[in-house]
């Protein structure tokens, strides 16, 4: 498991302040000015790690004059990328015993429709266990009617919730278990309970920075931190009005917050413009691999269900390195195939589908996503053993519905059930799916043939035997832009009868190099 070594921000209130005193004041928001004080320059400029951990697909770097006249060079943006992605730490370093409290929404508009309060609070759980050193010691499923209130409960369930935490010395942070929390609503909370309150958006954002490695998945992370920043400000700047002295720094005409704002702004913009600038790079990579015809297999699924794991089952990739955790791929990669046909496919791994996914996060890596939506395939892996799979199955099929993908994609997906080692006897309910137990490799033979036939159908290849002169460059012509399944050689004639698997746009080029 990965650690979490994050420093702790300067000013930051302890994780415990004492029983019966009011929490301590928030940090006086001077350390913003210089958390900000870079977005003034100029944006970050080439960036690397577009498909981390492909064979060979990274971008070549090719771009017109034009694009190159606008950017400035390497050297120059280098430390500015840096800045853009340093930030201070979400949550506090070290040990942490935690209070998982999760409001359970009995009626009203606030319901939710998709999931229930045992398998919520279980994956609140294990976003927490996620953390090194975060351990839950109490969990609390309480009630509300009205969880769009202040403070989320009704004075009887929040007046027994704070007795609970206050009378609870082991505690010392509250994951409250809803997707934001509003600036006032933390204060409050904090002011009641005498401990830090974190939501489910910094708690999966958190987790999100500590397992980007690329500087692709660092940007998208860094922007949606950017409403997170906004709403610290606001409660910042308010604390900081409370005291004496000028609202306005002087000789600028601008108010702290304004001033705040506009580098908020700017920030903002620059980290977009940096992403933009790596959208351009990943359309020039789908061209290349549109040139050299290569199937692209997209493969999804919910967090921790075994994606990257299959991957290497399928690849014989030695280099994958999976990992048993809730978001262990954040950085899109690409590894390389065989099918049975000796059809070669690039394998996409994304990032993991979560309940309730802060849609602000949805909106970050909407880059990183657009790679779904321009594959040949998709793969859809469920972990057949969770208690709540077509709970999962559900969420994942809403996120992608939601990215308004082609309707060939969505149609002809292909279901793996995965972990069926932990499921004895297990018989999938849906015909067309596939049980596989990745980590113990039963049933890829019969995925690979599955894949084989769909990636053919999806991708318009077809299956030929085309006879060829040896003394030519025909048989040379098809080893590079086909997939030669067979050769049987004619001496006497100088030929052979070649068994290709090729599309149609090859075809037609082979027509035309060797007509007759």
């Amino acid at each position: 498991m990965w650690a979490l070594r994050a420093a702790v921000r300067p000013g930051l209130r302890p994780s415990r302040v004492g029983r019966g005193l009011p929490a301590p004041r928030a940090a006086a928001p001077s350390c913003l000015l210089r958390a900000f004080a870079h977005a003034g320059r100029r944006g970050p400029g080439n960036l690397e790690g577009l498909w981390d951990g492909g064979r060979g697909l990274r971008a070549d770097g090719g771009r017109s004059r034009a694009e190159d006249d606008e950017e400035e060079p390497e050297d120059a943006n280098e430390n500015t990328e840096e800045e853009l992605l340093q930030g201070e730490p979400l949550l506090p370093a070290g040990t942490q015993r935690v209070c998982l409290v999760h409001p359970d929404v009995k009626w009203g508009p606030g319901k939710p429709q998709m999931t229930r309060a045992e398998w919520q609070v279980a994956e609140a759980t294990a976003l927490v266990h996620t953390l090194d050193g975060w351990s839950v010691v109490q969990t609390m499923v309480v009630s509300t009617k009205s969880p769009d209130r202040k403070l989320i409960f009704g004075k009887g369930n929040f007046q027994y919730l704070t007795e609970k935490i206050r009378g609870s010395p082991d505690i010392t942070c509250v994951f409250l278990n809803v997707e934001r929390m509003a600036a006032p609503t933390k204060k409050e909370l904090e002011a009641a309970w005498g401990v830090e309150v974190f939501d489910r958006f910094t708690v999966v954002l958190h987790i999100f920075r500590c397992n980007a490695r690329t500087k692709e998945a660092r940007l998208q992370v860094a922007l949606a931190e950017i409403p997170l920043h906004r709403s610290n400000l606001k409660r910042d700047v308010a604390h900081l009005h409370q005291g004496a002295g000028s609202r306005y720094i002087m000789g600028s005409g601008e108010s702290f917050m304004q001033v705040q704002q506009r580098l908020l702004r700017e920030k903002e913009a620059k980290i977009r413009k940096a992403l933009d600038r790596l959208r351009k790079k990943r359309h020039l990579l789908r061209q290349q691999r549109t040139r050299r015809e290569f199937p692209v297999v997209s493969v999804v699924g919910y967090t921790n269900c075994g994606k990257t794991t299959l991957i290497k089952a399928l690849t014989g990739d030695a280099a994958i390195r999976p990992r048993d955790q809730l978001f262990a791929t954040l950085d899109v990669t690409a590894h390389a195939g065989a099918l049975p046909s000796r059809m070669t496919v690039l394998y996409v791994d994304t990032i993991g589908f979560l309940s309730q996914l802060p849609h602000g996060l949805i909106e970050s890596f909407s880059a990183t996503l657009e790679d779904v939506a321009h594959s040949d395939l998709i793969v859809h892996v469920r972990d057949v053993s969770h208690p709540e799979v077509e709970l999962q199955k559900c969420s994942v099929l809403s996120t992608l519905h939601s990215l308004q993908l082609p309707a060939r994609l969505l149609d002809s997906m292909v279901e793996v059930h995965n972990k069926v080692d932990l499921v004895p006897g297990y018989s999938p309910t849906e015909p067309s799916a596939v049980p596989v137990s990745a980590l113990l490799g039963h049933g890829l033979r019969e995925l690979k043939a599955e894949l084989d036939a769909a990636v053919l159908k999806a991708t318009g290849r077809q299956i030929l035997t085309l006879r060829v002169r040896l003394a030519g460059a025909q048989l040379s012509w098809l080893y590079k832009e086909a997939t030669v399944q067979e050769v049987d050689v004619i001496p006497e004639d100088g030929a052979a009868d070649v068994t290709v698997i090729i599309s149609d746009s090859a075809y037609g080029k082979f027509r035309k190099l060797f007509p007759g």
